[in-house]
């Protein structure tokens, strides 16, 4: 009975993590890459734990595949624990919440939940039968990919708009354009109205989940002053050539909505109730 019980909750977590990795691969690209993952393999290690965890959660189901479920499980627990220890003063604090409606930051409660889960699992393969039926558990394996490469497609039949450059850089590194809700803000540093604008954004309170970089289109070597004068908080990127030859534009302020490395909205008026209407109504500020 204690085993039925651990390998259910187990099953339940993993389930319900690998099903929403597969159906919001973007989503949890770009919290891998908050948590270090270059961003050049968050999009792989979201699919491989998408097939991976979804797989853990039905073995485990399964009282013939319970060990194989089990071991697949703390495998997997192991392996992110060791990870998030050894880049621990660099995570502190961060989401870590890979199991979707269990918000989670990276500190000491981390490792007793991740170390609770462990367990369970440890415990549901104690006293399960020995596995046996590695073809169907291969079955099960296909259909499961199946199912992650059909909800990827989907995911990325649901983008829309002018696609973003891969990446550029930002504040001196390489950043990934292609995941989460980026808001550009290309401005000239002499620029009145481009002042008026950046000091009336800084007054927003804008989501969270927002990244929000700042490209100066001449005199960059004022970029840092402009932002510290305005109190608008941004990232700074060099590469406005690269950005206006896919978002052309005529004379600044303008800016430009990205979700998930696709265009969702022009930003171009910046007046009256503008842009926060927009930017209201496209959700990236409260």
């Amino acid at each position: 009975m204690i085993s039925h019980v651990a390998a259910f909750l187990v099953a339940l977590l993993f389930l319900a993590a690998g099903v929403w990795k597969a159906t919001h691969p973007f989503d949890f690209a770009k919290l891998a890459e908050e948590l270090l993952v270059p961003y050049q393999l968050s999009l792989a290690l979201s699919l491989t734990l998408a097939v991976s965890e979804t797989l853990a959660g039905v073995l485990v189901l399964v009282p013939r595949f319970r060990r194989w479920g089990a071991l697949l499980a703390g495998a997997l627990l192991l392996v992110f624990m060791v990870y998030i220890g050894i880049n621990y003063g660099k995570l502190v604090g961060k989401d870590c919440s890979c199991f979707p409606w269990i918000k989670r930051t990276v500190g000491p409660g981390f490792f007793i939940g991740d170390a609770g889960m462990l367990l369970a699992a440890l415990v549901a393969g104690w006293w399960a039968k020995p596995a046996r039926s590695l073809r169907s558990a291969a079955v099960i394996l296909g259909a499961i990919a199946v199912f992650a490469g059909v909800s990827y497609g989907a995911a990325v039949a649901r983008q829309t708009g002018t696609k973003a450059p891969d990446s550029i850089t930002v504040d001196g590194s390489p950043y990934s354009l292609q995941h989460g809700r980026i808001f550009l803000f290309f401005y000239d540093p002499t620029c009145s109205h481009c002042d008026a604008a950046a000091r009336a954004m800084s007054k927003l309170t804008w989501k969270s989940d927002v990244k929000r970089i700042a490209v100066p289109t001449n005199d960059p070597q004022w970029a840092a002053s402009f932002l510290k004068d305005t109190g608008y908080q941004a990232s700074t990127s060099l590469d406005l050539k690269p950005l206006k030859e896919v978002f052309p534009f005529g004379d600044p302020p303008y800016g430009v909505t990205i979700e998930n490395g696709r265009q969702t909205s022009p930003v171009a008026h910046y007046e009256g109730s503008e842009p926060a209407e927009t930017l209201r109504k496209l959700g990236y500020i409260e």
